[in-house]
């Protein structure tokens, strides 16, 4: 089995899998970080979001051969440094969470969003958001969480 060293979090690890596994099974399985979640596995649901060199991927569809050693994986629980990102603490705020299943790849993508846009309008939220998928509907509060995060990161 060929193998192969990840940047993940800030941290170098090394794995041992087929060129062909997802990189979110490398994450949860090989590595033992399971915020990210596995939601349809066919990247269409956005649960399995983490940043690939500063952008928002489906970790299911990304395979272990596409990573080079240069890349830098951030997974839900590299975005912060012991306190929780703006983004997280608007999740609390607005109270976005219920069953909580999606959270980790919406948190995720807003994060990317901010990163890449800090005063981003309700379109550019919906248009970004796209295809993170919450089957308990609480779209309406997470626009909220991003505008508040908004507010706090500027």
């Amino acid at each position: 089995m060929p193998k192969y060293t990840i940047n993940i979090n800030g941290n170098e690890r090394q794995v041992d899998c087929l060129e062909d596994t997802p990189l979110l099974w490398v994450i949860r399985d090989m590595i033992g970080l399971t915020g990210t979640k596995y939601g349809c596995g066919k990247a269409l649901c956005g649960a399995c979001t983490v940043h690939l060199d500063g952008k928002p991927v489906r970790s299911c569809s990304v395979s272990a051969a596409v990573l080079s050693d240069q890349a830098k994986i951030t997974t839900i629980e590299g975005i912060s440094n012991g306190n929780l990102h703006a983004v997280q603490q608007a999740w609390i705020e607005e109270d976005v969470p219920q069953c909580g299943y999606c959270q980790s790849g919406q948190i995720m993508s807003a994060v990317a969003l901010l990163d890449s846009n800090a005063n981003p309008t309700d379109e550019e939220i919906e248009r970004h958001m796209n295809g993170n998928l919450c089957r308990c509907g609480t779209y309406t509060r997470i626009k909220k969480a991003i505008k508040r995060a908004a507010k706090e990161l500027a």
